[in-house]
Order: structure tokens, then sequence, then C-alpha cells
């Protein structure tokens, strides 16, 4: 039976009460990690973690005392962090010329100023306990303008994708590496019941040359690499799950 790729780490997974954070917080602790299920959606955030033997933490990305309370628990339990995985994000799905300007700024709440304190005060445990990970999860539209997705989200998404790169060149000197992930569409509920307009689905599928959505586990295990030893050498890197949509 082979070594789990992730035995004896410490990780904390933002959004990870449903979805994809629920298989990426799934995935690590199947991987040896010890996992903290960290989302505002308590319910689904304390089952999560019940069905997969990790901890819930309530967290609320836009708020720093939020991020320094939750931080402060993983430490006070288990002395470090080794892995960040901020994948919290939302989408008003509304275009630029009608984008209400609140939803902005909840869209950029979310997806920029979240990582971003996540990573400020990540920063200093990591380094503290000789180095860590953080994985960003960006998007397709955070490489690309894409056709059928709003304006607002590509510039969260894109902003999230620099500000990879920039801790990435900064703290590789404290043995952090900091990579971003760039999913295409996920078969997630939410998008199986977007896809019974036909039309969209037809649209989204078109666009990929292999021919079908990414899985949730499609990008868990993207992340399991990333997170582990294996790729040690990958730093300041946007990983696209796209089935070649931005090779175009």
């Amino acid at each position: 039976m082979s070594t789990p790729r992730l035995s004896g780490k410490i990780a904390l997974v933002t959004g990870a009460a449903i979805g994809i954070g629920a298989e990426i917080a799934k995935r690590f602790q199947e991987e040896g990690a010890s996992v903290f299920v960290a989302d505002m959606n308590r319910e689904d955030g304390e089952k999560t973690a019940a069905s997969i033997g990790a901890v819930f933490i309530p967290l609320d990305v836009t708020a720093e005392e939020s991020w320094k309370d939750a931080l402060s628990a993983v430490v006070e339990r288990f002395g470090r962090l080794d892995i960040l995985v901020n994948n919290a994000g939302i989408n008003v799905r509304k275009n630029i010329e009608e984008m209400p300007m609140e939803s902005f700024d909840a869209m950029m709440a979310v997806n920029v100023k979240g990582p971003f304190m996540g990573i400020k005060h990540a920063l200093p445990i990591m380094r503290a306990g000789g180095g860590g990970v953080i994985l960003n999860m960006s998007s397709i539209c955070g490489l690309v303008g894409h056709r059928f997705t709003n304006e607002t989200y590509t510039t969260t998404k894109g902003a999230l994708t620099m500000l990879t790169k920039s801790v990435a060149v900064r703290y590789a000197k404290d043995n952090i590496r900091c990579n971003s992930i760039h999913p295409s569409t996920v078969e997630t509920a939410f998008v199986q019941v977007m896809f019974k307009d036909p039309e969209r689905k037809a649209e989204r599928l078109g666009e990929i040359p292999l021919g079908r959505l990414a899985s949730t586990a499609d990008v868990a295990s993207t992340l399991v690499y990333l997170a582990s030893d294996e790729a040690s050498f990958i730093n300041g890197v946007a990983f696209p799950i796209d089935g070649g949509l931005t090779a175009y």
C-alpha cells in the first residue's frame, strides 16, 4: 500500500462545505492530512467535516478577525499550518453594463480580499513552521477573456492569478510555495441545474477539446499533487484544469 501523499500535513480549505471545496477536503483527508473544513455554511460544513473525519471551523473570508480566529484555532490545535487552500468564491452573473456596484464589491471581497487576508495571516505561521503551500482557486477566467463569463468575475480571478505570482516570488525564500489553479466549467450541482438549458450545455462542452466538463475529482487530484512534496519545485504556476480550452 502506497504512503499517503499528504501524510502528517495540516491543511485549511475555505469554501469547503459543499462542491469543489468539499471534494478537496475529502481527498486531502484521504491522503493523510489533518483538514479544517472552513466555511460560513455551518450546517453543511459540519456534515462534510463529520463525514470525512475532519474539523469544521467557521470562517467568513471577507472579515479579517474571522481569519485571525480561524488560523489561531488551527495553531492552537496543531501548532502549525502546512497547506492553505483559498477555494471560496462567488459569481454574480451579470455583464459589466448590468452589474450593480455592490455586487462588484461583494465579488471582490470574497474572491480577492479573502485570499489576500488568508495569505497575509498564514505567511507568518508557515514561516515559523519552516514552510508551506498556498493554493489559490482561480479559473480559466484568470487566464483569458471568456465570452460566456462576466467581466467582474474575470477581473477578480485575474487579480488572484497575479497575487499568486507575487507571493510565490517574494516568499519562496521562506520555503513557501504559492500556485493558482484554473478550472474550466466544473460539473457541480449548480452546473447540472444550469445545463438543463441545452443551449448553455452545448456552448460549454463545445469549447473544450476533450469534450467533457471537469469533475470535482479532476480538480481535487490536481490540488493533492500541488500540495504534496512531489511538486516541491513548482512555484508561481498558473495551472489549467481545462481539457485544453486555453490551448486555442
